[in-house]
């Protein structure tokens, strides 16, 4: 019998250091790539992930306001919240759309991490812009293709 054990290795805050990918969302389907991108703000794309600790990478989306809806989902999804007033307010995905752009993506990401305080800070490592401009040139993001079919 062999005395050594096994180490599962843990990573520490500030150990990683964390990258900076650029996502084009030109014709994307919004819940494939939001999956995509909220790997790798946990981190899960790596062999060092750790669930306490945030391992992930930043994310800059670009061309937002090309996003593709599958479906109906344009005029049936709703979004709804909650203004602490009696009833819940409601808009569907076109409205939502047609307001910011970005919005819609942003809340896909969202619901797909984990729902802690943690998460918090996994979205805003999340840039996402309507255009194809973006200010972060000095981080020098690599292009990174998401949501291929």
């Amino acid at each position: 019998m062999n005395t050594a054990t096994v180490k599962s290795y843990m990573a520490k805050p500030g150990e990683l250091e964390q990258k900076w990918w650029l996502v084009d969302a030109n014709e994307k389907i919004v819940g494939r790539l939001a999956s995509d991108i909220a790997v790798i703000l946990m981190g899960k794309h790596r062999p060092t992930y750790t669930p306490h600790i945030d391992t992930g990478d930043y994310v800059v989306v670009i061309n937002a306001e090309k996003i593709v809806l599958t479906g109906k989902k344009w005029d049936q999804k709703q979004y709804t919240w909650t203004t602490q007033y009696p009833g819940l307010r409601k808009e569907n995905a076109r409205t939502r759309f047609e307001r910011d752009p970005a919005e819609i993506l942003v809340e896909a990401v969202r619901r797909m991490l984990p729902k802690n305080k943690l998460a918090y800070k996994m979205l805003d490592k999340l840039k996402v812009y309507s255009g194809d401009k973006h200010p972060h040139q000095a981080q020098n993001p690599e292009p990174k293709e998401l949501a291929v079919k």
